[in-house]
């Protein structure tokens, strides 16, 4: 979608913008905490108001709902602010947050929550997801969770990973610095093997000694994934936190 939002912030501001956003999602992946930041010249600033703002109303109101008549309704701005100065949506970020969904139930995934919970056909034992999880915390080499791209680390800080349910559906929480290309839906996919009994508790721990990517399990499907949220620090130290993703990822590479 980043190329509509992309799109519409040109129509708005009659001159090419680009969104950097906290990061990629895969095809089909939703996200409701995705930040992104962009840099508008001064003398555009004025394109996006068709006529004066209202006094009293927020600076950037007139230009949310413009945005809100510009995008197709599967995409949504729900806030926009100046960022303070260092901020960078992608670099700043300290860790960003996921959740999976899925449903057991035996008729499938209600219509309301279709386009966001995959089915599942069999049972999971979630306490045993929950084993296995537990050991790929902390900061490891996730290649047998990662597809690969040339020149990019997959050294990763998995600060959460756990799994819920509440009647059929069944929900993994996933919290790191960053995440490399299908890690999450990845991580998910080798727990399922486990909450089916196809593979030990033990066995997602030996995954982590793996140089490239695992080919005894499937990734996730995509669409019962969403990123949540974006954790960033306070201003004052955001160009501190900038300088140094940046530096662990050209060190990792």
């Amino acid at each position: 979608m980043a190329g509509v939002l992309d799109e519409a912030l040109t129509t708005v501001f009659r001159t090419p913008v680009r969104l950097r956003a906290a990061g990629r999602t895969d095809a089909g992946v939703h996200a409701t905490g995705q930040v992104a930041h962009l840099d508008v010249p001064v003398d555009a600033v004025a394109n996006a108001y068709s006529r004066s703002p209202r006094v009293g109303d927020p600076e950037f109101l007139p230009l949310l709902r413009r945005l809100g008549r510009f995008l197709p309704t599967e995409v949504r701005v729900l806030r926009i602010a100046r960022a303070p100065a260092g901020f960078d949506a992608r670099f700043s970020a300290l860790r960003r947050h996921y959740v999976y969904r899925l449903s057991t139930a035996p008729y499938g995934v209600e219509p309301q929550r279709a386009r966001y919970v995959t089915a599942w056909p069999r049972d999971l034992d979630v306490d045993a997801m929950n084993t296995a999880a537990r050991d790929l915390l902390g900061l490891h080499d996730f290649a047998a969770f990662c597809r690969q791209r040339e020149g990019a680390t997959t050294i990763r800080d998995l600060q959460r990973l756990d799994w819920t349910r509440v009647g059929h559906l069944v929900t993994a929480h996933v919290s790191a610095d960053a995440f490399c290309w299908s890690m999450v839906r990845s991580l998910v996919g080798a727990l399922l093997a486990v909450g089916e009994h196809r593979r030990p508790a033990s066995w997602c721990a030996e995954l982590l000694s793996a140089t490239e990517r695992s080919s005894d399990f499937a990734a996730a499907p995509a669409h019962g994934l969403t990123l949540v949220g974006v954790d960033y620090p306070p201003d004052d130290q955001l160009a501190a936190r900038n300088v140094i993703t940046r530096d662990l990822r050209t060190r990792g590479s």
